[in-house]
């Protein structure tokens, strides 16, 4: 079985798809990506609302590392109640852009299997 690393590379890697799946693995990342590019500018509440299944804990924890990547924006603003909207950044957009086409196969394979059953 080929090996995504390779110990002659200078980062250790021959492609980028182990550098995409750190930032996007798991269930939950994905789908918080596609909720804000539909729904740009979402606070914390809708964004649970937006992504069925997910608990607070982990939307929160999620928001953190993906604004940490650069792929999502915080923005406080300063009134009473305070209020924090996330958006995506330029990155962030790119990246749901590379991920259209995985999108499309999935939708495609789901009609596929459906006119199967």
């Amino acid at each position: 079985m080929a090996t995504l690393n390779r110990p002659g590379a200078p980062d250790g890697h021959i492609c980028g798809i182990d550098t995409a799946m750190e930032v996007i693995g798991g269930k939950w990342k994905v789908l918080i990506l596609w909720a804000l590019h539909e729904h740009p500018h979402r606070r914390f509440g809708e964004l649970r609302r937006l992504v069925p299944g997910i608990t607070e804990k982990v939307l929160a924890s999620h928001l953190r590392e993906m604004e940490t990547d650069g792929i999502v924006d915080r923005v406080s603003y300063d009134e009473v109640p305070p209020r924090v909207e996330y958006a995506l950044t330029k990155a962030g957009t790119r990246l749901n852009e590379a991920l259209e086409p995985l999108a499309a196969w999935g939708r495609e394979r789901r009609e596929s299997s459906g006119a199967a059953s």
